[in-house]
């Protein structure tokens, strides 16, 4: 398995519980498809540098995951279709 930083942005305006669950549900995502979630770390709202879907601010997240590609794939897909998530991206780590 290979080390991997997923980092992704919530929309601000859902509730704290909300935001949670959507947390909860993308680390169960890639564990439930055999990568192993290190480190979530919620970095909380900041200013985007520019506004996505009219937000001028989002809740940040980053992850440190190790896995295999069909984790990653599932999750890309899932988070690019649910609406609480502006953006996402995953980046690899040198060995």
């Amino acid at each position: 398995m290979r080390n991997y930083e997923i980092m992704y942005i919530i929309r601000p305006d859902i509730e704290e519980a909300q935001t949670k669950e959507t947390v909860e549900r993308f680390n169960k995502i890639l564990t439930d498809n055999g990568a192993e979630v290190t480190e979530t770390e919620e970095k909380g709202k900041k200013r985007l540098a520019y506004e996505i879907n009219d937000f001028p601010e989002g809740f940040y997240v980053i992850l440190q995951v190790k896995a295999e590609k069909p984790a990653l794939d599932e999750f890309n897909r899932l988070s690019s279709i649910n609406d609480n998530i502006l953006r996402s991206m995953i980046v690899r780590e040198d060995d």
